[in-house]
């Protein structure tokens, strides 16, 4: 009987190391990420998204099936490229706030990331934690979770702080 999951992924979470195989995996491939940007419909004109994302050519998504069924969360999708490669991405993605706070932090917490990614993800975890306080949704919140969403993943400046007045004035809205 040969099973549709190439990896044989029905099991493959149950075998002893497969949580230092994701670190490992992540710490190659992931990324943590607390994008910040223009929305309308929120209070200050502002919406925080952290975001845990893993990404792989189309040959490669069995792996993210894996974390997927590995932590109980996220989606995996896909989307066309547009450079000089034929493959499709998939990418495995985690936003829901509850699940970043509930799996994905403690996980990492208790299983380090071993390369510079770890900073990032102490970074992340510190914003995940703000945002289940509440904090995003004030100024003075908002203003120190952009601060320390610039200084990972090696960063543009983020548009939030790119003005001080950004968050003072009403949000303008062009229709």
């Amino acid at each position: 009987m040969g099973s549709e999951n190439p990896s044989g992924a029905d099991n493959q979470q149950e075998r002893p190391g497969f949580a230092q195989w994701v670190v490992g995996f992540v710490d190659g491939e992931g990324c943590f990420s607390v994008p910040i940007f223009r929305n309308r419909t929120c209070h200050l004109g502002w919406q925080v998204q952290p975001a845990f994302t893993v990404v792989q050519g189309a040959r490669s998504s069995g792996a993210l099936h894996l974390l997927k069924q590995f932590f109980e969360c996220g989606q995996v999708g896909s989307q066309d490229r547009h450079d000089n490669h034929t493959e499709a991405l998939h990418r495995f993605t985690v936003r829901r706030l509850g699940d970043l706070s509930e799996t994905i932090v403690p996980f990492f917490e208790a299983n380090p990331l071993i390369t510079a990614k770890r900073a990032d993800f102490a970074t992340f975890a510190a914003v995940v934690g703000l945002m289940r306080q509440g904090r995003h949704l004030t100024v003075e919140g908002l203003e120190r979770i952009a601060g320390m969403a610039q200084t990972m993943n090696r960063r543009q400046p983020s548009r939030f702080l790119e003005s001080s007045e950004a968050i003072r004035q009403p949000p303008q809205f062009d229709d």
